[in-house]
Parts: structure tokens; C-alpha cells; sequence
């Protein structure tokens, strides 16, 4: 097994657990000059030294100062193109170079700019779907405050008991049955964003049953 970490431009994780998928991580990759800097910053309060450096940082250079580049040009892998964002460059960089890869965690992907926490926490869905059916790694978002990933059909999640959980989901004509959570989700409607959460596990185990294969959010603290 091998994990690989996403460094992004929002806030860099300050809690221990997010801090420690970074060092224990086989793969580290930075979105573009910002998050490179965060890391740069953090990494000696992370892995005890400055000797660890990213594998590579992806993007398109647009927040790279030329003093950086420079002295980082031998992992700087620069994708101009802009149907997708750093983020998702980085995912693909990590999917083509890496296949030994089976965990990716995205961190530093939320805060700061409440636009960027959005529309990085939809892209979860969207690399649910794309690799649903196909070999890839699990993916999910991690912050001090929450972890985030995506389902695209019925499962049960490992959860523990107590936890504060959100689902969310763009098809409107989803049904979600539920086991294991304090307010049944079978009557939500999933027109807006929040009408599914705020709700808490009730036990260890969480079963969602799908109506139909789809796409959903999943927020737990």
C-alpha cells in the first residue's frame, strides 16, 4: 500500500492528524508556488528536518516567483491548460507516475476562499464517477475540521458512533435510504445543498442504500 498527499493553496493543516498523513506519505505533490511555500514553511515542524522535499509541483505556475522556480525546476511540471484546475492536474500527475498509489489525500484544498472550498470539494464527486468501474486510487479531502470523499453507490461506512456527517449530492433525483443515522435521509430532496446536513451516526456502521448508481458527498467531522 502507498499513499500520496495533495498539498493545495488553502490553509495548511495545523492538527495532528492531517500533519501526520503528510510525513507518512510515500507521494507528496503541491499545487503550484502557493502551496509549495506552505510546505516549505511547515515541513521542518512536520518531518523534524528540511530535507524532505515534494516529488513534484504541478500547476500552471501562475503563483510560481521566479526565485522558486528556479531553484525547483527539476520537479516543476507545468500544465497550462485551464479545463482543469491545479488540483485536479495534480490528481492525474499522481494517477500517470504513481500506480503503486492506492490512498491519495488532498489537503490545504479548503478556507481562505470560500469559491475555491466549493468548487474543490465538488471535484471529489467528479473523480468519484470518473473512476468509478476503473482501477484508482481511494481519494478523499482532509482538513483540520473535517475528511471529505465521494460515493457512487450503495456502501457502508466504518464511521464510529457520534459522528457529525453531511451528505450532499448535484442529482436532484437521488433517493438515500439510511441506516445508522439519527434523521433518516429517505425523504430529502436533493434540490440545494442543505437539506441532508447536520445529521450524526447513531452507530458504529453507517448504511447508505442508493436508489439508482449516482453520485454523492460525504462530510464527516
Amino acid at each position: 500500500m502507498s499513499s500520496a498527499v495533495i498539498i493545495g493553496g488553502g490553509d495548511f493543516p495545523r492538527k495532528p492528524f492531517p500533519r501526520e498523513l503528510i510525513r507518512r506519505a510515500d507521494v507528496i505533490v503541491c499545487c503550484d508556488g502557493n502551496a509549495l511555500k506552505a510546505f516549505l514553511r511547515n515541513r521542518e515542524r512536520i518531518f523534524g528536518d528540511t530535507s524532505r522535499e515534494p516529488d513534484a509541483v504541478v500547476g500552471d505556475m501562475d503563483s510560481m516567483s521566479p526565485s522558486l522556480a528556479k531553484k525547483y525546476s527539476r520537479i516543476l511540471i507545468k500544465v497550462e491548460e485551464q479545463d482543469d484546475n491545479d488540483q485536479t492536474k495534480a490528481l492525474h500527475h499522481i494517477i500517470n507516475n504513481f500506480p503503486e498509489v492506492d490512498t491519495v489525500h488532498i489537503l490545504a484544498a479548503t478556507g481562505r476562499r470560500e469559491d475555491h472550498t466549493v468548487g474543490n470539494l465538488g471535484l471529489l464527486m467528479e473523480y468519484a464517477r470518473s473512476l468509478s468501474g476503473a482501477e484508482g486510487p481511494s481519494i478523499d479531502m482532509v482538513s483540520d475540521y473535517s475528511t471529505a470523499f465521494a460515493i457512487t453507490d450503495s456502501c457502508d461506512l466504518f464511521l464510529g458512533k457520534g459522528r457529525r456527517i453531511s451528505i450532499f449530492s448535484p442529482d436532484n433525483s437521488l433517493k438515500i435510504t439510511s441506516k445508522g443515522l439519527e434523521w433518516q435521509t429517505s425523504g430529502v430532496v436533493f434540490d440545494n445543498w442543505w437539506p441532508a446536513t447536520l445529521n450524526r451516526t447513531t452507530e458504529d456502521v453507517v448504511s447508505l442504500k442508493l436508489s439508482h448508481k449516482s453520485v454523492a458527498l460525504i462530510i464527516t467531522d
